[in-house]
């Protein structure tokens, strides 16, 4: 699973859907479901950048479920973004759902100060608002994610 996560992380998504896929598999069959919501997750990503969005939206479902059930929130943010992400690569994309999603993950990172998850589902929010006309909106998001970024120092130390 983690080597199928490095291959996801490193763009070689065909590497990451084939390892992961039975990596998954094997983990269930163990009956664990600890860190399942997360490699689901990063599963889920790399599905639908090899264009599986099929297999990415039952992924995205079962970590849904699995993190109701189990209460495991950890990659709660991340999924709900990448979940907005596949709302709007499908063949007819659906923006309300994705921007529900976004507006989801946004939320989640915010209460759990997760700053990390918070920057990339802003980033995703702020181009769908810009797909859409919204330049103003997108923007005062990513100033209020940005201002809490540290400011670079032009002095050497």
């Amino acid at each position: 699973m983690n080597q199928g996560c490095v291959f996801a992380c490193t763009g070689t998504v065909y590497d990451a859907v084939q390892t992961m896929s039975s990596g998954v598999d094997a983990w269930r069959s163990t009956g664990s479901t600890l860190l399942v919501p997360g490699y689901l997750t990063i599963f889920a990503g790399a599905n639908a950048e090899r264009g599986n969005l099929d297999e990415a939206r039952r992924s995205i479902d079962e970590a849904m479920g699995l993190m109701e059930a189990t209460g495991e929130r950890l990659w709660e943010a991340e999924t709900n973004r990448i979940a907005g992400e596949v709302a709007l690569m499908v063949p007819e994309p659906n923006a309300a759902k994705a921007e529900a999603h976004f507006e989801g993950a946004l939320e989640v990172a915010r209460k759990q100060q997760a700053k990390s998850w918070e920057l990339r589902a802003a980033m995703s929010m702020a181009r769908l608002w810009r797909d859409q006309g919204k330049r103003q909106q997108a923007r005062e998001l990513l100033t209020s994610v940005y201002g809490w970024l540290p400011k670079a120092s032009t002095r050497w130390i």
